[in-house]
């Protein structure tokens, strides 16, 4: 499947047109064009590796999965690599989606898998029409943009679901495998947001500092606001990770000083039955009681263990001691 646009004097003049007819809009020296292509072949990207002149390397990681986020430059293009980030605050999970581009002078060709929803891209180029002029430019600020900002949100939302797991530490009811657990899993969101997010520091960062094939130009303010919201979100995700840790730490710590409250309350109740067991065991007492010496006093004393250690148990239960 693909898609196309082409942009001309600050309008779309071409949309959903066939992947043959680049060439045609591209003769015009006013005139940029974006394709975007999900999942495809290699026959699929020959059809415009000719107009673009595509080099087969950088084809080849196209069609590569798991590349690291980077920007590569080649004579006449740049392929740079992202990954989309979608956050389940139920399963505590962090999915990805690997989304790359070719950038031109005058084309934008994405790559992406079904799960990545193009359609978060397209609005953020129609929510920003004043800055079409820019060309390509426009184009590869709101891809990087409109995914960046996705990583904020999922940044957002760890930090809320971590913000509830301290709430809920302390409860007199706390269910200490559910916090590991939960923990854990919130960790490895964090461990893989930043492994993903990362290296895009690297990836604006060579943008502005070299100006990439004069893609920033006009654009670089635009591009340094980008860059910011990667550091805060880097920053985030490693304070987020040292948070996890604290919690996982202090969890641990409850834990152990609710067991030795137990302990201590276990203990003092063993002592108080201790002494009249101690008493009547050293005298060798032993009086007649109603049923005594009868198979009724036996099923009688029979149960009231078996009501005594069930009440025992529950009331353990309800305590958290058991």
């Amino acid at each position: 499947m693909s898609r196309t646009r082409a942009y001309r004097d600050g309008k779309i003049v071409g949309d959903g047109f066939p992947l043959d007819d680049v060439s045609d809009y591209l003769e015009n020296g006013d005139c940029f064009v974006w394709v975007d292509f999900v999942s495809p072949t290699l026959a699929d990207l020959e059809k415009v590796a000719d107009e673009l002149n595509l080099h087969e390397l950088a084809i080849e990681d196209a069609l590569e999965p798991g590349q690291r986020p980077k920007i590569e430059r080649y004579d006449r293009f740049l392929f740079t690599t992202l990954y989309d980030t979608v956050f389940s605050g139920d399963s505590a999970t962090l999915e990805t989606s690997e989304v790359k581009a070719f950038i031109t002078h005058r084309a934008l060709v994405t790559i992406h898998e079904p799960s990545f929803d193009i359609d978060i891209v397209t609005k953020h180029w129609d929510d920003n029409k004043d800055l079409v002029e820019h060309g390509v430019s426009y184009l590869l600020w709101g891809l990087y943009d409109a995914i960046v900002d996705r990583q904020y949100v999922c940044t957002d939302s760890l930090d809320e679901q971590i913000d509830g797991l301290e709430d809920g530490m302390f409860e007199l009811r706390q269910q200490t495998m559910d916090v590991q657990r939960r923990s854990f899993d919130l960790r490895k969101s964090l461990v893989l947001l930043r492994r993903v997010v990362t290296p895009e520091r690297e990836v604006l960062n060579t943008m502005l500092r070299s100006d990439a094939m004069g893609q920033a130009g006009d654009m670089r303010p635009y591009f340094q606001d980008v860059y910011d919201h990667v550091l805060r979100i880097t920053e985030q995700t490693d304070a987020l990770r040292d948070l996890v840790s604290t919690i996982l730490d202090t969890n641990l710590s409850i834990q152990s000083n609710r067991m030795n409250l137990v302990m201590k309350k276990v203990t003092s109740w063993a002592a108080i039955i201790a002494v009249p067991t101690a008493v009547t065991g050293f005298f060798g007492q032993n009086v007649p009681f109603p049923g005594y010496n009868t198979g009724v006093g036996f099923a009688v004393s029979s149960v009231a263990i078996v009501v005594g250690g069930v009440a025992l148990y529950f009331s353990f239960k309800k305590r958290d001691w058991l």
